[in-house]
C-alpha cells in the first residue's frame, strides 16, 4: 500500500508539472537547485579538479615538395583559402640588423668553424679530477708547499705590518658585518671586499719597498692561450679575477738543475676518464695567444691572479680540488701567453722561465699556488715538464658570527670571528711583496 500510494503521489506531482507555466516556475525556483536547464546547481568545488591537459593543436598545413609537381597555394588569393596549401615566403629582409631578432648561421657556416674540435677551459669548469687532471693537461709537475724564496718571507719580522693582526680583524669584521645592511651577508658581497682589503694592506709596505709601486691590479681582463697535448686541442680562455700586473718579470724559483731533473717525472693518468672530461667541446674558435692588455701596456708581466668563488648555493660552488686545478689552468694559460709574446710560437724550452702566482679564496679558505713555466713543448709526455708549488687550504678564520650567541641569557660566542690564523695572511703578504728587492 506504501509503494502504491508513493507511485500515485509521484503521478499526481508529475502531472501537475506537463504544463508549460508549471514547468517554467518549477525550474525557475532557485530553492529547490536546479539551473536554467534542469540541471542540478553546484558549487566549483563539488565538480572536482579539472582536467588542465589542453587539447592537441591541429596539425600544420605542409607544403610538401614532389619532384615534378608544383604546390597549389592561396598566395595569390591574399587569404586562407580551405582546401589549398599554406604558401611559404622568404625571410623577410628589413634592410638592417635587429638585434632582437638576430639569427646566426648554421655552425657549419660560420667563419670560424673548424673540423677538429677544441676543448675550451673557461672559469666555470669543473674538473672531475681535480688537480691531478690539471697537471696532465699542463705536462706539470707538483710539489707540496710553498717554495722556499717564498716561505722565507713569511717569518722576516721586517715584513710585518705594524699592528697586523689587528687590522686584518678590522677587515673581516668590515666586509662580513660593518659594510652591508644585512643580517648576514652572502659570499659574493664579502669575499671581493676581503680580497680587495687585504691587498690595500699589502700597498701600505709601500714605503719599506718602492718596487710596490711599480704594480698595478686589473679587474676581469680577458685571456686566451691554446696548445697541442697528444694530438688533442686545448685552449683557457675566460675572466680570471683580479690579476696583479708589474713592470718586471718574477724571477725564476727552480734551478737548471731542478728544471732537467723533471725530465725523469712521470706524469700521472686517471685511464679509463678521458683528459678532456669536463671541457667545453666546440667547433668555432679562434687559435689566439691574447694576455688581455694591448701592446705596449706599462705593466706587462703577469705577477698573482687573485680567483674569488662567490657562489652561495653550495650546487654552484667549487670545491677546494677544483678552485685548485683552476687556478694552475689560469696561471698557466697567462704565463703561456706571455711566453709566446716574448719568445714566439717555435720557442720549446724557455731559456728564462716564466713565473706566475696565484690566490684563491672563498672569503673564508685561502689556496696559494707558484706555478714556473720552463717549456711549451706540451704535445708528448717526455722531456722537461713545468713546476707547480701548492699551499692548499689555509683558513684565515673558522667562522664568523654576525649575531652574538646567547644562551641562559649569557653571551656564549660573541659577533666576530672564530679562531683567526695570522699565518694565512703572511703568506698572502709574502706572495705580494715575492719579486720586490730587499730593503
Amino acid at each position: 500500500m506504501a509503494a502504491s500510494g508513493y507511485s500515485s503521489r509521484g503521478t499526481l506531482i508529475g502531472m501537475a508539472l506537463a504544463s508549460r507555466p508549471a514547468q517554467r516556475a518549477f525550474l525557475g525556483s532557485g530553492q529547490l537547485g536546479f539551473g536554467a536547464c534542469g540541471i542540478p546547481r553546484r558549487e566549483a568545488y563539488e565538480w572536482g579538479v579539472r582536467s588542465t591537459r589542453k587539447p592537441e593543436p591541429p596539425p600544420l598545413d605542409r607544403v610538401y615538395e614532389i619532384p615534378g609537381l608544383e604546390p597549389i597555394t592561396y598566395a595569390g588569393k591574399m587569404h586562407f583559402v580551405p582546401g589549398l596549401a599554406r604558401p611559404v615566403f622568404p625571410p623577410w629582409d628589413r634592410g638592417w640588423k635587429h638585434p632582437r631578432y638576430h639569427r646566426s648561421p648554421p655552425i657549419h657556416e660560420q667563419p670560424l668553424y673548424k673540423e677538429e674540435p677544441c676543448y675550451i677551459f673557461h672559469q666555470r669548469c669543473r674538473l672531475l679530477e681535480g688537480v691531478k687532471q690539471a697537471l696532465w693537461l699542463t705536462k706539470t709537475k707538483l710539489i707540496e708547499g710553498l717554495p722556499e724564496k717564498v716561505s722565507s718571507l713569511v717569518d722576516e719580522q721586517q715584513n710585518h705590518i705594524e699592528n697586523q693582526d689587528e687590522r686584518v680583524l678590522n677587515i673581516i669584521s668590515h666586509a662580513r658585518l660593518w659594510h652591508s645592511m644585512e643580517d648576514i651577508p652572502k659570499r659574493e658581497t664579502y669575499c671581493p671586499i676581503i680580497v680587495d682589503s687585504l691587498l690595500q694592506l699589502c700597498k701600505s709596505q709601500i714605503l719599506k719597498y718602492p718596487s710596490v709601486a711599480r704594480r698595478i691590479c686589473a679587474k676581469n681582463h680577458s685571456l686566451s692561450a691554446a696548445w697541442t697535448r697528444e694530438s688533442v686541442l686545448l685552449q683557457v680562455r675566460g675572466t680570471s679575477g683580479i690579476r696583479l700586473s708589474a713592470k718586471d718579470p718574477l724571477p725564476p724559483i727552480a734551478s737548471r738543475e731542478e728544471v732537467e731533473a723533471t725530465r725523469n717525472h712521470v706524469l700521472e693518468t686517471f685511464y679509463p676518464i678521458s683528459p678532456t672530461i669536463d671541457l667545453q667541446e666546440c667547433h668555432v674558435y679562434d687559435l689566439k695567444d691574447d694576455t688581455g692588455f694591448q701592446e705596449g701596456y706599462p705593466y706587462p708581466y703577469p705577477h698573482t691572479l687573485y680567483l674569488m668563488e662567490t657562489a652561495d648555493l653550495q650546487p654552484h660552488r667549487f670545491h677546494p680540488e677544483q678552485l685548485r686545478a683552476k687556478m694552475i689552468l689560469f696561471a698557466f694559460g697567462s704565463a703561456l701567453a706571455q711566453a709566446r709574446l716574448l719568445y714566439g710560437k717555435d720557442s720549446k724550452v724557455l731559456e728564462q722561465p716564466i713565473v706566475v702566482q696565484s690566490v684563491g679564496t672563498d672569503g673564508r679558505v685561502f689556496q696559494f699556488l707558484v706555478l714556473q713555466l720552463n717549456t711549451t713543448d706540451l704535445a708528448s709526455n717526455e722531456g722537461i715538464k713545468n713546476l707547480v708549488w701548492v699551499d692548499s687550504d689555509q683558513l684565515l678564520y673558522r667562522h664568523f658570527w654576525c649575531r652574538p650567541v646567547i644562551k641562559k641569557k649569557v653571551v656564549v660566542e660573541p659577533v666576530g670571528p672564530v679562531d683567526f690564523q695570522p699565518e694565512t695572511f703572511r703568506k698572502f703578504l709574502a706572495l705580494y711583496l715575492h719579486g720586490c728587492p730587499e730593503p
